[in-house]
């Protein structure tokens, strides 16, 4: 399973983003075009119904750690996915006014959670699977890290974080909750 997490300024300019690949093991996923065809006939056309669905069809560990899925373009199809839900995340903000918004957008097997901090910065996660509880707990652990990174004086709020430190605290955040 991977998670993709991107914090957005209060202007939505992306100032960090994160792909992590968990070690736990994903649940199987049945794609609706598979599940009225005869089992004989799924694995025939796995390719095609992986295309026709939208799902990556390979998942391959990089050297540094990250994930590449598929061919290489996928990044940008996550970049699009979590852009495109901001204007869901906004809405819900808007609605429901908590911090925490859980399962605000779906795309294909991605689903998108947001937390909102009280300065309108935007954590943004895209998740494959329901962990409700854990993405919470992983949002919070990275707001604080946030705040700890704000409370620099040589930090701006709409700087790019690049700081080795925080990036290694997220990490080690991702693996204990996600």
């Amino acid at each position: 399973m991977s998670h993709h997490l991107f914090i957005l300024s209060p202007s939505d300019t992306p100032i960090y983003n994160l792909t992590y690949s968990s070690t736990k093991p994903a649940p199987a996923i049945i794609s609706p075009l598979s599940s009225n065809l005869p089992t004989w006939s799924t694995s025939a056309f796995a390719g095609t119904l992986t295309a026709l669905s939208g799902a990556s069809s390979t998942t391959q560990l990089t050297t540094g750690g990250g994930v590449r899925i598929g061919g290489g373009q996928d990044r940008h199809v996550i970049q699009m996915i979590a852009n495109a839900s901001l204007d869901a995340v906004e809405d819900v903000m808007r609605k429901e006014g908590t911090m925490y918004l859980k399962g605000v957008d779906k795309f294909n097997e991605w689903t998108v959670s947001a937390f909102i901090t009280p300065g309108n910065t935007k954590f943004v996660l895209l998740h494959e699977a329901k962990n409700d509880e854990g993405i919470k707990s992983f949002f919070l652990d990275v707001w604080e890290l946030y705040v700890k990174t704000m409370l620099n004086p040589f930090y701006s709020n709409q700087q790019v974080i690049r700081s080795s430190t925080f990036d290694s605290r997220v990490r080690a955040s991702a693996k204990k909750y996600l």
